[in-house]
């Protein structure tokens, strides 16, 4: 079996540490593996961006062409990271519980509404080892949010999740102010996914950037940095 996931043929996007027990043993059921993904508040709206590549095991590229952000919410965008099976599933099942509630209440869910679902179900749900950002936009502002395996939501003015993590903070730590632009933000949160790629095996192969506004989710992608820059 493989020390990385319990399925050795499932690709996977994120980075966590070995699965424990309550009593400290585990199996190591999840290990490294790879991905950055970058989320960045500004006043005018939320910046993400990810890398592209998805590996088995986090030894082998299995696709160089991952969109690792999506829309789930009117004005909110989420990462995969983790299993894609489980990355997948989450957004689907959010997507589905934020599309509803619309439906039900005839305005959309706030963000913190969303990132308290989004760690509730990470906590109590069926979706293997995921640690994904939620960014989005409502009548309270921009928001960013980590939501880690346990179901934990941090928010915070930026964040970053996967094994560049260390990487990409040091590019947003330098370099972010809260006067930050859209396109100030969207230049930092790509270059700080760049910086991840150059050392971090587990990230490269391109960049999408995910911008978030009061207005809607603007998805592009870039198999190369130099264009997106």
């Amino acid at each position: 079996m493989s020390e990385f996931t319990d399925d050795p043929y499932e690709p996977e996007l994120g980075s966590f540490e070995a699965v424990t027990d309550a009593s400290g043993e585990g199996d190591g059921a999840v290990n490294k593996t790879g991905t950055t993904t970058v989320g960045i508040s500004t006043e005018d709206g939320v910046v993400i961006a990810t890398d592209m590549r998805a590996s088995l095991g986090g030894r082998f590229v299995s696709n160089k062409s991952v969109q690792k952000v999506e829309q789930i919410h009117s004005s909110a965008a989420l990462t995969l990271v983790g299993s894609v099976g489980g990355a997948q599933s989450f957004i689907q099942t959010l997507r589905s519980e934020s599309d509803l509630y619309e439906v039900r209440r005839g305005e959309p869910m706030s963000i913190s509404a969303l990132a308290t679902l989004a760690g509730n179900f990470a906590r109590g749900g069926p979706f293997f080892a995921i640690n994904p950002i939620l960014g989005g936009v409502d009548e309270e502002g921009s928001h960013v949010y980590s939501i880690d395996p346990a179901g934990g939501v941090m928010q915070d003015d930026y964040t970053v999740t996967g094994s560049g993590m260390q990487l990409a903070h040091g590019t947003l730590e330098g370099e972010y102010s809260e006067d930050l632009s859209m396109e100030e933000a969207e230049d930092l949160a790509i270059r700080a996914v760049y910086a991840a790629t150059e050392r971090d095996t587990g990230s490269g192969n391109g960049v999408y950037v995910a911008m978030v506004t009061e207005d809607g989710v603007d998805i592009t992608g870039y198999d190369d940095f130099e264009d997106a820059l």
